[in-house]
């Protein structure tokens, strides 16, 4: 247990790291200046960390998958979700934060396109640039979207086994109801067989009392008339 606890542990550090670093990247995001291979750069540190926080998150999900403990599976299933949800909210600020410095190095670019035509190159690469960044916020999104898909379809087939079991402990409540129901008939039969035993035994003793009883009667008559 203790050796569990060592790396289950380190992934709750590794997870709560990386969410912090994406946050502070996405500001830095949002307060670039310019210019575009900055931006470009950025992205491409941001996309890698989205990457070992999902991979972070998918092994706390397995760990959680591994527990013992139904309320300790449970608890950790739970804490998945937040940490998704919060991956997320963290892809929709990402988006907010690339568009507004896209906003902004666009806007700064029309200012330059009046001083020449370096201008004009530097807006076609801010829209290669744009297209490039929404095709890769597009990608992640989709992987977010099938980890989300397979995590839906886990849950469906956990509650399907659960309803299983219900079935089965029904079942087996009703079986026994019916051997109680049995088991109660069979003790009043045994304690009635018990009292007609105890009748006859008397009876038997009454009769037995009766014929010696009778055979002294007659002795008596015959060895002893006199008296």
């Amino acid at each position: 247990a203790k050796m569990a606890a060592v790396p289950l542990r380190v992934c709750h550090q590794e997870i709560v790291k990386f969410d912090l670093e994406i946050k502070a990247a996405v500001q830095d995001i949002r307060d670039c200046p310019g210019p575009l291979s900055a931006l470009t750069e950025l992205n491409a540190a941001v996309k890698e960390k989205f990457r070992h926080l999902r991979g972070c998150i998918q092994e706390l999900e397995q760990m959680a998958k591994e527990q013992d403990k139904e309320s300790e599976k449970q608890a950790l299933l739970r804490e998945v979700e937040n940490h998704k949800k919060q991956m997320l909210s963290n892809q929709a600020a990402w988006r907010k934060a690339n568009l507004a410095c896209k906003i902004a190095i666009d806007n700064s670019e029309k200012d330059q396109l009046l001083q020449g035509r370096d201008s004009l190159r530097q807006r076609k690469t801010t829209k290669e640039s744009l297209a490039e960044s929404a095709s890769n916020i597009t990608e992640s999104l989709m992987g977010i979207s099938r980890m989300m898909s397979q995590q839906v379809q886990q849950s469906e087939e956990t509650v399907q086994t659960l309803a299983n079991s219900s079935r089965t402990i029904l079942e087996a409540n009703e079986e026994f109801k019916s051997m109680s129901g049995t088991i109660q008939l069979g003790r009043k039969l045994i304690t009635k067989y018990n009292r007609r035993e105890l009748t006859d035994k008397l009876l038997i003793f009454l009769a037995l009392a009766l014929f010696l009883a009778t055979v002294l009667y007659i002795l008596k008559k015959r060895l002893f008339p006199f008296l």
